[in-house]
């Protein structure tokens, strides 16, 4: 069953697409006709709480636990190593119940041994359950992904979603890598952010709508959809925004309708340290394979170097000084937030 929902969540995410509603077409950069800056002296490395990162793009958690999705895994791990790329797995808690499909996540670190992996489980992993999820990667960091409304609306998802914060703090401190926490497609409200800073999580991953659609994705699992939530959520542009009131610059990852080397950009201005990809990643192994997607990595790559130029920025941390203007449905919800945006609009220190 489990193995069954794995592939059907791989094929409904190739049919829905992403929606591109992430928001940040409301963020404007403002040109820098003075750029004291080439594209010779442009590093893209950049760090993630304690995690040192030799790109901002993540292939972000996708798949696991059946045998299709092991070659998935494989060729994802592949285009990682080959272009230094971090990368997490899906959700191992298929192979947490049956040990069988243990391969299809441990292919990752088979293929990329020295590179950086991110293990994963859901909110209702406990400690023991998180530690073995790590070990069996041998992971350099630990993904706790949210997934609220998509267990809701999947028909065999959970319905009881009491002690989430304690499991997470409690996995926090017992284990001996850095804890991620990500949302998969809904975002990270500040008031939620706050509440996870307060129980010791130091990198988080907003995860926010604009990308696969968890939602439509359930929905087009079940016999009767709930299509009124299929628009659920906060936009990626704006769920980075309200994170930032909480956490540091250098702690936060953007995720979710991140398809451009210009989204990157934008939202490492904004005050993101890394972009998490998934969605499209997945859709140009699938349809044009491994050797396309490493070559559309080196254009993201390729095309985030030559907007750092033109910004002058020669390092990641730079970008989060230039100016931008935000405007639209994020500045409407900015201002009923309560989020000053003035800062943006000016260099800043």
């Amino acid at each position: 069953m489990r193995s069954s929902r794995k592939m059907d969540h791989v094929q409904y995410a190739l049919q829905t697409g992403q929606s591109g509603n992430q928001g940040l077409s409301d963020v404007k950069l403002v040109p820098n006709c003075l750029p004291d800056a080439s594209t010779e002296s442009v590093a893209l490395y950049t760090t993630i709480g304690e995690l040192k990162l030799s790109s901002p793009i993540v292939v972000n958690a996708m798949t696991g636990g059946a045998d299709e999705t092991e070659a998935i895994n494989r060729e994802l791990a592949v285009a990682a190593r080959e272009r230094g790329l971090a990368m997490a797995v899906g959700s191992q808690m298929a192979a947490i119940r049956d040990p069988r499909n243990e391969s299809s996540y441990k292919v990752v670190r088979q293929v990329n041994p020295g590179g950086l992996v991110f293990a994963n489980l859901g909110s209702e992993a406990n400690v023991e359950q998180a530690e073995r999820a790590v070990n069996m990667l041998q992971a350099d960091a630990f993904q706790i992904h949210l997934n609220v409304m998509q267990e809701l609306i999947m028909p065999e998802g959970d319905r009881n979603f009491h002690g989430m914060l304690g499991r997470i703090q409690r996995i926090v401190e017992a284990l001996q890598v850095p804890v991620i926490v990500k949302e998969v497609g809904f975002g990270i409200p500040r008031e939620n952010a706050a509440a996870l800073r307060e129980a010791g999580v130091q990198i988080l991953d907003v995860g926010g709508s604009g990308g696969t659609n968890f939602a439509a994705i359930e929905n087009a699992r079940r016999e009767v959809p709930l299509s009124w939530l299929n628009e659920w959520g906060m936009p990626t542009g704006v769920t980075l925004l309200e994170a930032l009131q909480v956490f540091p610059k250098g702690s936060v990852m953007a995720t979710g309708g991140i398809r451009t080397s210009e989204d990157i950009v934008k939202a490492l201005v904004l005050g993101a340290s890394a972009a998490g990809m998934a969605g499209l990643l997945l859709k140009v192994l699938q349809e044009e394979g491994t050797a396309a997607l490493i070559e559309r990595i080196d254009e993201l790559h390729e095309g985030i170097t030559l907007m750092m130029t033109a910004l002058g920025a020669n390092r990641i941390e730079e970008l989060w000084k230039r100016p931008a203007v935000i405007t639209g449905s994020m500045a409407q919800w900015c201002a009923a937030r309560g989020i000053d945006l003035t800062e943006y609009g000016t260099e800043r220190k």
